[in-house]
């Protein structure tokens, strides 16, 4: 056999062991040409049922646990989205349990309008821990107002007090209450009573007035 006719025979066989090897590569229900991706397996399913899990409502007198669920579960909270079910659940590793309705209250962006939105699909499993007091003068957690008219409480938090509970002080009506809580939610907590000076319609007079039924000189 001369070196061409051997050569030709090399050719020959290089061409036929590549064809293997590309058909043990390849899925042999493969179409020729067809696409294939990379991931594993099932992710498109996975993503589906999460999406699906998420959109799905609560049922007539389901609730969530918001003191152990995690962040899809609390996304299935009417008007909870991502962002403020990943704040919840910040919040409460850092704090620990909300304990109830006071504790949720606490957390930027849930206001007297929020809760009374999700108050019915919410239970608490937890217990709130107690609230370290701060510097005089300086924290709002647990001052001591005076007994004010009506079935108003005997204390209450400027940080987490509803706007009904705000109008419990003197001179603050519905619409500064609002302001109030409108504020403290766009803004954080109040660090002193001086904050109040930057919620519109509050000026030194009210502040002052405020400041005494809290105690606070």
């Amino acid at each position: 056999m001369n070196a061409e006719h051997r050569a030709v025979l090399i050719l020959l066989g290089l061409a036929v062991g590549g064809h293997g090897v590309r058909y043990l590569l390849s899925a042999p229900e493969a179409a020729p040409g067809a696409i294939s991706f990379l991931g594993p397996a099932g992710s498109p399913g996975a993503h589906r049922d999460s999406v699906i899990e998420r959109a799905r409502p609560l049922e007539a007198g389901e609730k969530i646990d918001v003191d152990r669920a995690g962040v899809r579960e609390l996304e299935r909270l009417p008007g909870v989205g991502p962002a403020l079910a990943r704040k919840l659940v910040a919040y409460r590793e850092e704090h620990g349990p909300f304990g109830g309705p006071e504790g949720l209250d606490r957390v930027p962006g849930i206001g007297p309008a929020m809760l009374g939105r999700i108050g019915k699909s919410v239970a608490f499993s937890g217990r709130a821990r107690a609230q370290a007091p701060g510097p005089a003068g300086a924290s709002y957690g647990s001052h001591q107002v005076r007994p004010p008219p009506g079935n108003a409480p005997a204390a209450l938090d400027l940080n987490s007090a509803s706007a009904e509970e705000l109008q419990t002080l003197p001179g603050i009506g519905p619409a500064k209450a609002r302001a109030i809580v409108a504020y403290r939610e766009a803004h954080g907590p109040f660090a002193n009573v001086e904050g109040l000076l930057a919620v519109p319609g509050i000026g030194p007079s009210l502040k002052a007035k405020v400041a005494a039924a809290l105690g606070v000189p």
